[in-house]
């Protein structure tokens, strides 16, 4: 196929994947909006002690026209209970991260990664029937969902060690992670308009139909390795085995019989540096993903259409950034202007530093909704540098590991999906002020600025010596804080 890399059909391909997980993955914190009786619910926790500050959101609820009971669903799940659920997802995502990530090594990436997204696809459509027989049932199905996007992340990186020439790498890990965001850019709104207008069991009988001609074209067209894809020309596959030919082992059994150096990982700050950075950086995006509607609407006033859209807008500036940040990762790369390890290290704190700045700022906006909105959306915005930054910072410094290093850091990185719905429930109970989401934010302002500070610190973009298959014994458990020293991959850090 000569006018279109088949490379960047593939990273268009697993991104569409992503932006279909994500997509699913998101589309509940818009329905349960409209699936709970809110006004059952509040009445059934009325004894419950409101601090609303008059001064920064009476006078912005004047202004906005809203029947909160014309949003009123059939469920009367509480805020704990609605925690409960849109945690539950991550409960299953949290167990196949470490399976995931060694059987995309041992066996096909290709495979998992589409028995994860059909998962979802088949989670989501049952979802309705669940929610009817009772909310311990949607928790099931949300976890169910969960196994699947659990491996999805991991086979995403094997992909792209197999795929992706290192100096080319920032700009297809961009567009192959920027799904995360297109996806909710698509879901928000469009959850917000079907639960609305054709009622809010649609969200999940349409949203998760669509995936079907995606898992189709996956099938047909996506291949493990490049050494085996029938359409690839014979200069591109030339192009990426000399590229990653001494950064990774070739296609083949030896390949998936090399062993793990698990003692080597566990002693490598610039792994506990992904780590870190996963974790502390995962807590913001779940809290904003999973919690940006519920704000929206409980301090905000919006409507769920309006809520939906304007959700939404954040994500979609993401995904513009992220695919323009990741060319211009490149482009500095090609032309040596900056090191992988510093370029890194700019992305991460921009991912870092740039959200925890804004939600610093929003909860003093009072109830100025232009303000705020505007404010989430350059701090969500600026998320977008994790795509190249810690995000594919695992293919970097161990190509040869980098779906089990993804899966363990997406593994930790899963612990705040669980917590944040359930700390956010029991922070806001009763309690719709902005007084209430200004301690949430301030938590994830620090988280954030923690991150920054200890990625800066630890952080590598160059490829380990544990890497080294033939190098893969293991030496001794001293801690390695190899972060900037020289490597054979001349091609990266030239």
């Amino acid at each position: 196929m000569g006018v279109i890399p088949i490379r960047y059909l593939l990273a268009a391909l697993n991104s569409l994947g992503h932006a279909i997980v994500y997509g699913l993955k998101v589309n509940l914190s818009v329905a349960i909006v409209v699936m709970v009786n809110h006004t059952a619910v509040t009445q059934k926790t009325a004894h419950v002690q409101v601090h609303h500050n008059a001064t920064e959101c009476d006078a912005g609820y004047d202004n906005v026209t809203k029947d909160t009971s014309a949003d009123d669903g059939p469920f009367e799940w509480d805020s704990h209970i609605q925690g409960y659920i849109l945690g539950a997802y991550f409960w299953g995502y949290i167990v196949t991260q470490l399976p995931g990530g060694r059987l995309s090594e041992m066996f096909s990436a290709k495979h998992l990664f589409g028995l994860g997204v059909m998962l979802n696809i088949l989670g989501t459509v049952f979802s309705p029937i669940a929610s009817k027989g009772g909310y311990p049932w949607l928790i099931l199905l949300r976890i169910i969902e969960g196994f699947g996007g659990g491996v999805t992340l991991p086979a995403t990186h094997v992909l792209l060690a197999h795929w992706s020439p290192p100096v080319e790498r920032s700009t297809l890990s961009a567009i192959v992670y920027a799904g995360m965001s297109l996806g909710t850019v698509i879901s928000l709104p469009l959850s917000g308009i079907m639960a609305s207008d054709l009622g809010w069991e649609s969200v999940f009988y349409i949203q998760g139909s669509l995936g079907v001609i995606w898992y189709l074209l996956w099938l047909l067209l996506v291949t493990d390795e490049p050494t085996t894809h029938r359409l690839i020309s014979d200069d591109e596959k030339e192009y990426i085995c000399k590229s990653i030919g001494k950064a990774t082992v070739s296609a083949g059994t030896e390949k998936r019989n090399i062993s793990v150096p698990w003692r080597s990982v566990f002693t490598s700050m610039p792994f506990y540096a992904i780590m870190v950075a996963h974790m502390c950086n995962n807590w913001g995006w779940y809290m904003l993903l999973v919690e940006l509607p519920t704000f929206m609407k409980q301090v905000l006033g919006f409507d769920i259409k309006s809520n939906s859209l304007l959700s939404a807008l954040p994500y979609f500036i993401m995904w513009l950034f992220g695919i323009a940040f990741g060319y211009l990762g490149t482009f500095l790369r090609d032309r040596q202007l900056v090191s992988t390890t510093v370029y890194k290290k700019i992305a991460t704190g921009l991912a870092s530093l740039g959200p925890g700045i804004c939600l610093a700022l929003v909860t003093y906006m009072g109830c100025n909704r232009a303000a705020a909105v505007t404010l989430l959306t350059i701090g969500v915005s600026c998320i977008a540098g994790m795509y190249g930054g810690f995000l594919s910072n695992h293919i970097d410094i161990a190509p040869n590991f980098a779906g089990t290093l993804m899966a363990l850091t997406n593994t930790m990185a899963t612990i705040p999906g669980i917590t944040v719905p359930i700390i956010v429930g029991a922070i806001t109970h009763g309690d719709t002020s902005v007084y209430q989401w200004r301690i949430i934010f301030f938590i994830t302002t620090a988280i954030y600025l923690f991150e920054f500070v200890f990625y800066t610190i630890f952080s590598s973009g160059n490829e380990q010596p544990w890497n080294r298959v033939e190098d893969a014994k293991e030496p001794e458990a001293t801690i390695s804080l190899n972060m900037d020293s020289p490597i054979s991959l001349k091609t990266e850090d030239a």
